[in-house]
């Protein structure tokens, strides 16, 4: 049987985006995986870019309010930012609660190599971390 995850951030634009890009990917025989914000915006054009990079397509990704997902029960509930932690959302059942932050890459408007730079090594913690969980499970 499938877990379910939902993985938290605050715009869902980058880092849960890409979570969930990456575990969906590796593990989508073992987990049922989905993303949500507390303050969604769109899916960071970087982050769709850099994801492509290592073979993850990410482009059909959308930013959804964690709302959307209220009242459905979840296995794992999992926030990837400190202000997705402070106001996530209670969820039925046994839903374990799991932080494992990474760091917010530049939301610059000019688009450099610096920038592009610094989402890879975002993407490169997070992937990481998401394919582990994917090959061996959750470990909290």
């Amino acid at each position: 049987m499938k877990r379910k995850v939902l993985i938290l951030c605050t715009g869902n634009s980058c880092r849960s985006q890409m979570a969930e890009g990456i575990l969906r990917h590796y593990g989508n025989d073992r987990f049922e995986v989905f993303s949500a914000g507390t303050i969604p915006s769109q899916a960071n054009p970087v982050a769709i870019r850099v994801m492509k990079e290592i073979g993850i397509d990410i482009s059909g990704h959308r930013s959804k309010h964690v709302d959307e997902f209220k009242g459905q029960s979840f296995d794992y509930v999992i926030t990837v930012c400190d202000n997705a932690k402070e106001s996530c959302p209670f969820f039925p059942g046994n839903t374990k609660r799991l932080h494992w932050e990474f760091p917010d890459p530049p939301h610059d408007k000019e688009i450099t190599e610096g920038v592009i730079e610094e989402f890879r090594k975002v993407r490169d913690m997070i992937h990481g971390k998401f394919k582990a969980v994917a090959l061996n499970g959750i470990s909290e």
